[in-house]
């Protein structure tokens, strides 16, 4: 059953719109049947362009995710019908190809039925670069286009697409299983699964292109998925300051946009609309990442303990910015990079004043890294700003404002450039 028979024009964007949300699911369930995250995903595509010429002729249907999803898995089961090497695999596992459905796999106690899940571990598999498991998995799993990646990872978009392109020949050629492993194994693989969660999320939370601010879709899958990780690995202290991470960072989600869809900085945020619940539920996650840890915090733990000053401030004026700082130090320490030095710079400049955290700030204008970033000139303009030093601060503000590729946040610097004239 389908709706009223819509616009060419509203068809297409229902089309897109709904395969942006879908996709990741429709690629993991597909690759059920396939065994391949590369074909899978072309088999995704085949069902987008079936969609974008059936819908404006016959309606959008009544549950256009779950018609994507049996269009893929349709052809997913025509493909390994024509395909006599895959037949034989699934007759192996018993596999009924008259079905759609995956026949059930032999149960492990800690094995975990979550598609997705086993997306990421799939696409996080050891025989990957680093660079390369994350970029597939934001390509597969988060739903984002290559030059989002290329942004997230500050890397030119041929890079990118390379890294994705030899990522996906390398597990089909070394037949990589489509699993949720358990054992050293899970273990081994964990710290890039948490990385990718927490990419994924953070693309939601501060999409880095495109006409919103927030993508909630993205969002929601990075917590669901550090909430099952959390459950299912009780023992490990980072899945658990991930979770309390993501717990803190949804909780203000509501407060960071204004009625139009424009961001509201952190100083400007309502914060009687951060959701309490979601916080008591970081707090949580938070405690129980300190009550199994058997050292020094992780990366993960230390981020989350930094969310939980905020959480904890009814008030910009009530936050303990020295604390935060202190934090800061410590994540550098542990896990350096010029992001998390930034970072702390914005941490010290509430802290101890602009000065020192423009010093800061000022090294980290050579690091090749930070080279397009729109966030440092961002931060330096507004540390500008606070020292009285308007036109270069609304000089850096517009050089901000011309680097990102998200429009809501470019009208916010071209605002700020226009305030500091």
């Amino acid at each position: 059953m389908t709706t009223s028979q819509p616009s060419r024009t509203d068809a297409r964007t229902s089309v897109e719109t709904v395969f942006r949300m879908e996709s990741p699911r429709i690629i993991a369930g597909v690759t059920r049947v396939v065994r391949d995250v590369g074909i899978a995903e072309e088999l995704a595509q085949d069902a987008l362009v079936a969609a974008l010429e059936q819908w404006p002729r016959d309606g959008v249907p009544d549950n256009p995710g779950a018609w994507l999803m049996a269009t893929a898995r349709h052809r997913a089961v025509d493909l390994v019908r024509r395909r006599e090497n895959y037949a034989r695999k699934l007759a192996e596992i018993g596999r009924d190809l008259s079905t759609v459905a995956p026949a059930e796999e032999p149960a492990d106690p800690e094995d975990i039925d979550d598609d997705l899940l086993r997306l990421v571990f799939t696409t996080c598999h050891p025989v990957l670069s680093a660079e390369a498991r994350t970029a597939l998995t934001l390509r597969l799993l988060g739903g984002l286009t290559t030059p989002e990646i290329a942004r997230a990872f500050l890397v030119p978009e041929a890079t990118v697409a390379q890294r994705i392109v030899r990522a996906k020949r390398t597990l089909a050629t070394r037949n990589i299983a489509f699993e949720v492993p358990y054992g050293p194994d899970r273990e081994a693989r964990l710290g890039s699964v948490l990385d990718v969660i927490y990419l994924i999320f953070n693309e939601g939370y501060a999409a880095t292109a495109g006409d919103d601010w927030l993508r909630p879709s993205l969002c929601e899958d990075g917590l669901r998925l550090a909430r099952v990780l959390s459950a299912l690995m009780p023992k490990e202290p980072e899945v658990h300051g991930l979770t309390a991470l993501l717990e803190f960072q949804t909780a203000r989600t509501a407060a960071r946009t204004g009625p139009r869809g424009e961001p509201v900085l952190l100083k400007d945020q309502n914060r009687s609309r951060w959701n309490r619940m979601l916080i008591a539920r970081g707090i949580k996650a938070l405690s129980r990442a300190d009550a199994t840890a058997t050292g020094a915090p992780g990366p993960y733990a230390l981020q989350a303990a930094i969310a939980a000053c905020h959480a904890h401030a009814y008030s910009y004026e009530e936050t303990d910015w020295r604390a935060i700082a202190t934090l800061y130090g410590l994540l550098a320490a542990r896990a350096p990079s010029p992001v998390v030095e930034l970072n702390r710079a914005v941490a010290v400049s509430m802290a101890s004043g602009p000065e020192p955290a423009l010093e800061i700030v000022d090294a980290l204008t050579a690091e090749p890294a930070l080279r397009d970033y729109h966030l440092l000139p961002s931060v330096r303009g507004d540390l500008l700003l606070r020292l009285g030093r308007t036109a270069e601060a609304r000089a850096e503000f517009e050089r901000a404002a011309s680097l990102t590729r998200n429009e809501r946040e470019r009208e916010l610097l071209l605002r700020r450039a226009a305030e500091a004239s």
